[in-house]
């Protein structure tokens, strides 16, 4: 299993569904949301509301089902259960686990492509343990749900930064997906008009190795794809030095006064994968 979508990832509460066509013409992914989104009233009716867009048969769907996740409530929980059971009715197999702590959690949801969401303390411990299992394709963190489970209260320092538990448990995750070969997916931006800050996390996400970001409102999808798509000069670079490579055809050489190697190359070949070059 593998996942294609992104790299801007946007929430939809699943109790609008006059929102969901809006969110999918306005990003690469609609993830709908049947956990924090929904009030623990609305739920049962957010649930209808993913089954009433269907065709009668069940199989023609409002959203393209391989450009849509369904972010569904924690495992052990009875909403977790009737989530699984208005599933079942629906084309819609790639889910977002909410609260991920282990990979015995996995296991309930054998058939869905998984994205496991890990923003408690046990669920950035157990990383690793999540990210091996095969029907993961992804790890995502949350901060604020983080914080609430160890007894915080912020996520982030008065300059906008996040406190060194959040970006230890941001890291945890980006090393545990990336190690089991799955995509990494950065938290939300919860500061909507701040499009400055999230421009900037988005651009560290890129750099240290983030497949995708999560957005929380339509107007930071541009933000996020901005980000990811790398420059006519950052390609034309990526692309002369593929090229110096492939003319040395040593493992290591020189180019432009500079020692070249594996990891380097790396960065060019992903620089060309964002851009969608072959």
């Amino acid at each position: 299993m593998s996942f294609l979508m992104g790299p801007a990832l946007l929430f939809c509460p699943a109790d609008r569904p006059e929102r969901y066509q809006k969110a999918a013409e306005r990003s690469d992914a609609v993830i709908v949301d049947l956990e924090d989104a929904v009030a623990p009233a609305d739920k049962q009716r957010a649930r209808g509301a993913i089954l009433a867009q269907l065709g009668s048969a069940g199989d023609v769907p409002e959203l393209d089902p391989s450009r849509t996740i369904v972010r569904i409530n924690p495992a052990g929980t009875e909403e977790f259960e009737k989530d699984l059971h208005c599933l079942k009715h629906t084309p819609y197999r790639h889910v977002m686990l909410a609260k991920a702590e282990s990979a015995a959690q996995l296991k309930e949801l054998d058939g869905y492509s998984v994205i496991a969401l890990c923003e408690t303390a046990a669920g950035i411990v157990n990383a690793a343990a999540i990210a091996a299992e095969p029907n993961v394709v992804g790890l995502m963190w949350g901060a604020e749900d983080l914080l609430a489970s160890l007894g915080g209260t912020s996520s982030r320092t008065d300059d906008g930064g996040y406190r060194a538990v959040a970006v230890h448990a941001r890291s945890t995750v980006l090393l545990a997906a990336r190690a089991a070969g799955k995509e990494a997916i950065d938290s939300v931006y919860v500061n909507i008009p701040d499009l400055d800050g999230l421009a900037a996390e988005a651009r560290d996400a890129v750099a240290s190795g983030f497949g995708s970001k999560a957005c929380i409102h339509p107007n930071q999808v541009a933000v996020v794809r901005e980000a990811y798509a790398p420059s006519e000069s950052d390609v034309a670079a990526a692309t002369e030095l593929l090229d110096a490579a492939a003319a040395a055809g040593t493992g290591v050489f020189q180019y432009q006064g500079k020692m070249i190697d594996g990891p380097i190359l790396k960065h060019a070949e992903a620089t060309l994968r964002r851009a969608g070059r072959p």
